[in-house]
């Protein structure tokens, strides 16, 4: 089982560690990070995520985004999501929620788990549904978005690359299946 935590100072190793892995497994985008894989200051990386929750203090380029550490029982991060509470023009293709669960820990069903606490977060944000995009050949991860309520919307290109978007009605009772 896992829970959904905010980064904290306190989890700097751990989280230090858990880019490590993405990037010792040659890949150097952490989907859902909010940056945190373009980052070298940890510190600051909280502060500005921190800063990102609230509208008063969210950067002028950024729309409120809650982040999360999703953590397991013996307290190791296994993944990361977050949630953007509106989309802007960037975002309109890319969605209101990312994620990426460590290479050593998938196939697990941690982020089929990780979107099921997110939607509660989403519910109580007042949200009405997300829309998620996914590249057309990441088969997990539109499998993790279908068992969570997700449907089809449409298809568009992004960096050369088919992607889709899915949306979830927040307020789905389909849910985890």
């Amino acid at each position: 089982m896992i829970q959904l935590v905010r980064p904290t100072e306190e989890l700097k190793e751990q989280a230090l560690e858990f880019k490590q892995e993405f990037f010792d497994h040659g890949e150097f985008v952490i989907n859902g990070s909010e940056l945190f894989d373009k980052t070298d200051d940890y510190t600051e990386w909280c502060r500005s995520i921190d800063a990102n929750t609230k509208e008063e203090t969210v950067s002028p380029d950024w729309v409120v985004t809650d982040t999360f550490f999703a953590v397991d029982d013996n307290e190791r991060i296994v993944g990361i999501i977050d949630l953007r509470h509106t989309l802007n023009d960037f975002l309109k293709d890319l969605g209101n929620c990312g994620y990426s669960v460590r290479p050593s820990e998938r196939r697990k069903g941690i982020a089929t788990e990780m979107l099921r606490q997110l939607l509660d977060v989403a519910k109580k944000a007042g949200m009405k549904e997300l829309h998620l995009s996914v590249e057309k050949n990441n088969e997990p991860s539109v499998k993790t978005i279908i068992r969570n309520g997700g449907v089809f919307d449409r298809s568009f290109e992004f960096d050369g690359e088919q992607a889709d978007i899915y949306r979830i009605a927040v307020n789905s009772e389909i849910g985890f299946l």
